[in-house]
């Protein structure tokens, strides 16, 4: 965590510590981690809108729990672009019964409460997220976050000093020899960055 997101959540924790979401704050202790990914209309924070959120998540560093998984539409934003839709696969119609940003952050923050948050580029989701989430509860996410790309990494210049390390997705998911599952969609994203975290850590990729 970098020095300015641990101040702002120590300063955040001290405002909202004793409120209705205190548990969010509080240091976690459990054996899960919560795989997570957006779907946004954009890669540029400030103008992005959400389209889906997709979770899993991991016991033990070891099970992927595929029976306890978050799948969230969101309603189409005004400004969907249909020149975007090659990119994320989401047409506005696939949105049609999605539920309003308000709705689905209630119910992210009840399934990962105070666990861990892993993913592919994992600060891109949680600022698209804080965006929607401070005007709402006046808090960002305080979870910590595992960069996936940044444990790859690590382990492979481990095993293999000084060459390069390929850190795309893809290339990722074939040197692990995994299947990307539904790449581009929130929760196939969200499973495959889990199950290449099991692989990377436990060298086992077991799923319940």
């Amino acid at each position: 965590m970098s020095l300015f997101r641990s101040l702002r959540v120590w300063r955040e924790r001290r405002q909202h510590g004793d409120g209705p979401f205190a548990a969010l704050f509080e240091h976690y202790e459990g054996d899960e981690i919560v795989s997570l990914d957006c779907e946004t209309t954009s890669l540029n924070v400030a103008e992005a809108e959400i389209l889906t959120i997709g979770a899993v998540k991991i016991r033990k560093q070891r099970r992927v729990m595929l029976s306890d998984r978050l799948d969230i539409k969101l309603k189409a934003p005004a400004n969907f672009r249909r020149e975007s839709v090659p990119i994320h696969k989401i047409r506005a119609m696939d949105l049609a019964d999605g539920v309003e940003i308000d709705e689905a952050l209630q119910m992210l923050l009840a399934y990962i409460g105070n666990r861990p948050l892993l993913g592919y580029y994992v600060n891109f989701d949680v600022r698209m997220l804080d965006k929607y989430m401070r005007p709402q509860f006046g808090f960002g996410l305080p979870n910590k976050a595992i960069e996936l790309s940044e444990v790859y990494n690590n382990i492979i210049k481990w095993r293999y000093p000084g060459g390069h390390v390929d850190l795309r997705f893809d290339t990722i998911a074939s040197k692990l020899d995994l299947p990307i599952i539904e790449r581009h969609t929130a929760l196939g994203d969200a499973i495959t960055v889990a199950l290449m975290y099991v692989r990377l850590t436990q060298g086992d990729c077991g799923v319940l």
